[in-house]
């Protein structure tokens, strides 16, 4: 070996040396550290990856920064080494600077070739993530090294990826901005994901000054595969474009706040869409383009893409390749449940369809002979009320999908001939609980909206199931998905459960908590028909009987309360539906039901008419209830419960004599 060569090597000896002995005063303070518990300096060195160390001994330059500058390294745990498949970028982790949790910027420089950007985010929550890891707090160490520099290390969850570049690559890529990651895609790692028809129209457009644009960005671009299901890339216009980006905003996965509208760029007067993150149970992250201002071109709704490949830093922010273009709709609820979550022609689907949004739902369809499909295909308007698939997940459908005929029936409750979004929801709502038919004959869903704007919850009750929305308006061409949490007609929760939970029925629930009433109502062993005034019933009691109706509310009448709650209950070994009262009926006149003290002595009658909806456009069969010479309308039929039925109705079963009362 030349002298020049002895010297080399002593160097690089001595540089090594040198790296060994931060280390282990990296090691020495978090041992030591007195104002560390002995756990948590256990679980320090615990975190003090070998294998990263292993990397940075062999990178010189690693080796040079860590021991004569100044520098913020971020150090991925053990697990997240184990956890990560592709190649250790070390020089990523560090930037020549060093910064504590409190001074970390927006973005910082990185040490790698270019110096490509870590983009620094803070949750609600308060978390710090820098790129899509996140800054375990309790775990990061400042110090100096031995030449007087200031150094910090974060601990951080997941291993930092940089932009990949394929081996083959014909052009020296070092980080790009969004436009030339599109121009250059066929050289990059994308898991054979293209990207040639959306960059096409970009440039039809003339819209590559968006993805040139300085800063730090979101960008949503749809794969080829995206574009082969019809003929929709005509469709991506400059409006469009700007749809799929969110300005002044860098938006990585795990950093994401679920469900958390942003505008887009394609926000104006005349057009307004905004995007939003969220994640399912099934671990599958999604992003969501909301068209709440539309035009002649672009219609309102939701447009749902699911990410298949994420969190992709670019030198302008960070791009997320999407299964589907978003603001376009194109496609009938038919397609979108058969296309996208159900019999999917995507590779990456293929791959992936067990994690379909919709995937249990379109399969009891399809295992319930698929006719249910066809009348959804043969609706010029409809809104399906889709469970998501944690919805299947209870154990009571389990016993229930091999019975075909109930199954159809629960399957239609889902089912909506109408145009039915939010804002028409809304609408509904304003001054009443919203009242809509379903394809099933005689059986209405009932909307409920709580709150205002993005914080408003909606919630939808059908055969005794309350359900949340968790996502709606899903806009398809000829109507809308809203995805929900429960399925609809298969009950869950007993009648006393279902008094605590139903908004129309709380006035009820009130009387019979202090009456002590509702304490019989959790009882599996028995089965009760209970006849629950609604809400607005009550509210009619206090214009006919005020004094009375005041006094049915308070404690010290609870004697009365409970009186006239126990007319309205009948206990008996099965229960009694409306189709049931109706029949006894009509065979002997009045129907004798046996109460608690007592019995309960009445008629019913089917009526047509709107009783349901004033609006309606067409007539509906409801139920009319004779008692004392009083006809009360049924306003919801048949709720059931697990140990019994609802019916619930428009007034009390009151006498003027019930409520001549007196008390100490």
């Amino acid at each position: 070996m030349t002298s020049s060569g002895l010297r080399a090597a002593a160097a690089l000896l001595l540089l090594c040396a040198a790296t060994f002995a931060a280390a282990a005063e990296l090691s020495d303070k978090l041992r030591d550290d007195s104002e560390l518990s002995q756990s948590t300096a256990k679980s320090f060195r615990r975190l003090m990856p070998v294998r990263f160390y292993s990397q940075v001994e062999q990178n010189p330059i690693a080796n040079a920064t860590l021991t004569l500058r100044s520098c913020t390294i971020f150090v991925p745990t053990n697990e997240a080494f184990q956890r990560y498949k592709g190649s250790i970028h070390v020089l990523y982790h560090i930037t020549t600077a060093a910064f504590s949790k409190e001074q970390l910027p927006k973005s910082v420089s990185s040490d790698m070739d270019g110096n490509p950007p870590l983009y620094i985010t803070k949750n609600r929550n308060g978390d710090i993530y820098v790129n899509n890891a996140r800054i375990i707090p309790s775990l990061s160490v400042e110090m100096t090294n031995r030449e007087g520099k200031r150094q910090v290390m974060h601990i951080i969850d997941e291993v930092l990826q940089p932009l990949s570049v394929q081996k083959n690559a014909k052009d020296n890529i070092n980080n790009p901005d969004a436009m030339q990651f599109l121009q250059m895609a066929e050289q990059l790692e994308l898991n054979d994901f293209h990207l040639r028809t959306y960059r096409s129209q970009v440039t039809l457009a003339k819209k590559e000054s968006v993805y040139q644009s300085p800063g730090a960005h979101t960008f949503l671009i749809p794969i080829d595969e995206s574009f082969k299901l019809s003929a929709r890339s005509g469709l991506v216009d400059a409006k469009v474009i700007d749809g799929h980006v969110i300005p002044n905003t860098v938006i990585f996965t795990a950093a994401s706040q679920h469900d958390d509208p942003k505008t887009s760029a394609a926000f104006e007067d005349l057009l307004k869409v905004t995007v939003s993150f969220f994640k399912q149970k099934d671990g599958k992250m999604y992003v969501k383009s909301n068209t709440i201002v539309g035009d002649a071109k672009h219609r309102e709704g939701v447009v749902l893409a699911e990410i298949v490949k994420a969190n992709i830093p670019v030198q302008n922010g960070v791009v997320h390749l999407i299964h589907r273009p978003l603001m376009i709709i194109d496609t009938t609820v038919t397609d979108f449940l058969k296309k996208n979550f159900g019999c999917n022609s995507f590779k990456f689907l293929n791959e992936n369809g067990e994690n379909g949004a919709l995937r249990k739902f379109y399969e009891v369809i399809m295992d319930n002979g698929g006719e249910v499909l066809d009348d959804i295909t043969n609706l010029s308007e409809v809104t399906i009320l889709a469970p998501s698939n944690d919805a299947w997940n209870a154990s009571l459908i389990e016993n229930l999908l091999r019975n075909r005929k109930k199954m159809r029936e629960i399957l239609n409750m889902h089912i909506i001939r109408d145009r039915l979004n939010v804002d028409k929801i809304r609408q509904k709502n304003a001054n009443m609980i919203a009242q809509v038919p379903t394809v099933n004959n005689n059986t209405f869903l009932y909307f409920n909206v709580k709150g205002e704007g993005t914080d408003a919850v909606i919630t939808v009750e059908g055969g005794g199931v309350n359900a949340t929305i968790i996502q709606a308006d899903v806009a398809q061409t000829n109507g809308y998905v809203h995805i929900i949490d429960r399925v609809l007609g298969v009950p869950h929760t007993t009648v006393l459960g279902k008094l605590e939970s139903d908004p129309m029925m709380s006035d009820t629930y009130k009387m019979g908590q202090f009456s002590h009433f509702n304490d019989q109502l959790n009882n599996t062993q028995r089965r009760f028909t209970y006849f629950v005034p609604r809400d607005k019933g009550w509210q009619k009691t206090e214009l006919d009987y005020p004094s009375a109706h005041k006094k049915l509310f308070m404690p010290d009448f609870s004697y009365h309360s409970k009186s006239i709650l126990e007319r309205h209950l009948a206990i008996a070994d099965h229960v009694f539906t409306m189709k049931d009262l109706v029949q006894y009926s009509e065979q002997a006149g009045n129907v004798v039901l046996p109460t608690f003290r007592d019995s309960l002595q009445l008629r019913v009658e089917e009526e047509a008419g709107h009783l349901h909806d004033e609006n309606a456009s067409h007539e509906w069969t409801g139920y009319v209830i004779i008692w004392n010479y009083k006809k009360i309308n049924v306003y919801r039929p048949d709720v059931e419960c697990t140990n019994g039925i609802i019916h619930v109705i428009d007034y009390p079963l009151l006498e003027e004599k019930d409520v001549v009362v007196s008390g100490g």
